[in-house]
């Protein structure tokens, strides 16, 4: 009786030490779990290297802008960061933060709503043009009657009037040449249409 009272007790004692290492195994796979999805979050891309020096790209002279804040949060919660920082060249019409201001709010709120990313992400992304588009060629894009195509897929039709140019309807009133092709900013937001 003596013997399996010791035969109990050790086993106990084994099932005891096991259950502990059972339990260690577990919180430091929960660890890992919880680090994995911290680096999953965390932003990646050219978007977030830091550069001090050189001239901006296009995501960059954004951030530096004091007038394109709704642009950039429009931007970050669309995650098309790495976009604006393709070695290009692209071309980025850019709305000031009063064309977004000009778009009800109730409609620009839900458009920053992490459901509606995709839509977000589409219509940012009919602002940018893969191609080198400075100010002469698109004057000139405008006299040839010719459409420029955006990497939504679409393509917008460029046109003058009373010395300025106009893409999809809408007054370029800056540029701004960048790292990777050019910035030009609008009056107005470009929605598409469809």
């Amino acid at each position: 009786m003596k013997i399996t009272k010791k035969l109990f007790l050790c086993f106990a004692l084994i099932a005891l030490l096991a259950s502990c290492k059972t339990e260690t195994k577990d919180a430091s796979s929960t660890t890992t779990v919880t680090e994995t999805e911290k680096s999953a979050q965390e932003k990646t891309g050219q978007a977030f290297i830091k550069d001090e020096g050189g001239t901006p790209n296009a995501l960059q002279l954004a951030i530096q802008s004091e007038d394109h804040t709704t642009l950039v949060a429009a931007v970050q919660a669309a995650g098309v960061e790495n976009a604006l920082v393709n070695v290009g060249p692209l071309t980025v019409f850019a709305p000031n933060d009063a064309a977004f201001a000009k778009i009800d709010e109730t409609t620009l709120n839900d458009l920053l709503k992490p459901e509606n990313k995709a839509k977000l992400a589409f219509i940012l992304t009919h602002h940018v043009a893969p191609s080198n588009y400075p100010i002469e060629t698109l004057e000139k894009n405008a006299e040839k009657n010719r459409k420029l195509y955006m990497a939504s897929g679409k393509y917008l039709e460029v046109t003058t009037k009373d010395g300025n140019i106009y893409v999809d309807g809408n007054r370029i009133i800056g540029t701004v040449n960048v790292s990777n092709g050019w910035v030009h900013v609008l009056e107005d937001v470009m929605l598409p249409k469809d």
